[in-house]
């Protein structure tokens, strides 16, 4: 319920371009971290004819996870591809979904 990506990262902000994905990563844990939870599981699909993937997921897990402070078990990363359809099938460049899994923290009376 914290709103769009945008919001936080705006793309009129010239200090977002080109910016470390896994600083943004870190900015959105703390506003996460804000409403009282916490990410409990990520799951990404990349869609792309190229790069091929396989040789980078483990790093990207880690970073991930270590960003995250996660079990590197809770970070799933695979690829796709469209067999050619669209911009990602003329190499045009690559898209991405991902679903992640927050989990509320419950605060004890005394906490709050």
């Amino acid at each position: 319920s914290a709103g769009d990506i945008g919001k936080v990262f705006p793309d009129t902000d010239n200090i977002n371009k080109n910016k470390n994905s896994l600083i943004m990563l870190k900015k959105i844990k703390n506003v996460i971290k804000e409403k009282n939870a916490i990410v409990n599981h990520i799951d990404c699909t990349l869609i792309g004819e190229k790069p091929k993937i396989s040789k980078y997921t483990k790093k990207m897990r880690l970073n991930i996870s270590e960003t995250l402070n996660l079990d590197i078990n809770s970070v799933s990363i695979k690829a796709t591809t469209t067999e050619g359809l669209g911009f990602t099938g003329r190499k045009e460049g690559l898209a991405c979904m991902c679903n992640a899994t927050v989990k509320k923290i419950i605060l004890e009376e005394n906490e709050i």
